[in-house]
């Protein structure tokens, strides 16, 4: 087989194609946030891109939420410390700061040898190659997934739950993973999984497809539920935010137009709040 004419011009074309194709960017180590690049077309392996310009946001910044807030902080410390830490999922409503605690860790903790990796749920299967890069570097890393969900048969769930625990090597003790989540369990959970639950000798035992689900959330050690906030929770996080920014306002019109605002787009997040405050301050003390 290896004699054959056509099995050696493919492997000569093979080594050309090597050959020619750019090389693998190296790592420049002197960023405090990196973007993982999958492997392209001409580049065989994938790469941490660095980003000048990470979100800064301050951990005093985020209100109402100071439970959660001090759960994730205490855990980044004790990894930060070299102790015991957990990989962390951050769950619940939209809009009440689960990503902005995350990026706001980074913002507080960079010059204590904190590193962010922001990796696309689509590229999760490359995670073997990531800690192979970081394995020996002395920061510590957190790898940051956004807004994650799964359908049963992405190839990236089987990843995770790979990374989390489930592979034979150890994990390197500078690595940690934290997701957000508007799901509790990351998947789709559907009315006949739970009917196919059964109760013997007055425990319950959960189907096949529930503990299947479950089981990759669960190995996440830390868990954090965010709530929606109610109406003087947001007027608390307005009212911060147009300090911030130094906006004139009178309190009692302030007041009526972020419930207004808040009523139009149907929710009353943090986001929310914070994207009344700039506009407030963008249109002036009157609100015009």
């Amino acid at each position: 087989m290896e004699d054959d004419p056509l099995h050696r011009i493919a492997n000569a074309l093979e080594q050309i194609a090597s050959a020619l194709a750019p090389p693998t960017p190296a790592t420049d180590w002197a960023y405090f946030a990196y973007r993982w690049r999958p492997a392209t077309g001409n580049i065989r392996n994938g790469w941490l891109e660095g980003i000048a310009m990470p979100h800064r946001v301050d951990l005093d910044d985020l209100l109402c939420i100071d439970t959660q807030k001090a759960e994730v902080d205490r855990n980044t410390c004790q990894f930060l410390d070299g102790r015991g830490a957990n990989n962390v999922l951050l769950w619940g409503s939209r809009g009440t700061g689960k990503s902005t605690l995350i990026k706001a860790l980074l913002h507080r903790y960079a010059e204590d040898g904190l590193r962010m990796i922001e990796v696309n749920k689509a590229h999760l299967t490359d995670l073997p190659r990531i800690v192979a890069l970081i394995r020996e570097r002395p920061e510590r890393f957190i790898v940051y997934c956004d807004d994650l969900s799964f359908e049963a048969d992405e190839s990236g769930y089987k990843a995770l739950k790979v990374a989390l625990e489930g592979a034979l090597g150890a994990p390197p003790d500078n690595l940690l993973i934290y997701a957000t989540s508007n799901r509790r369990h990351l998947l789709p959970e559907f009315q006949h999984e739970n009917q196919a639950s059964q109760v013997v000798d007055g425990e319950l035992h959960q189907s096949e497809a529930i503990e299947e689900k479950i089981s990759l959330s669960e190995r996440f050690g830390l868990w954090q539920s965010f709530y929606p906030f109610n109406q003087d929770e947001y007027l608390r996080i307005v009212r911060h935010w147009l300090i911030r920014a130094d906006a004139e306002h009178n309190a009692e019109e302030s007041r009526r137009a972020a419930l207004q605002w808040a009523l139009r787009r149907g929710s009353r997040s943090g986001r929310v709040a914070y994207q009344f405050a700039l506009d407030w301050q963008a249109r002036g003390a009157d609100g015009n």
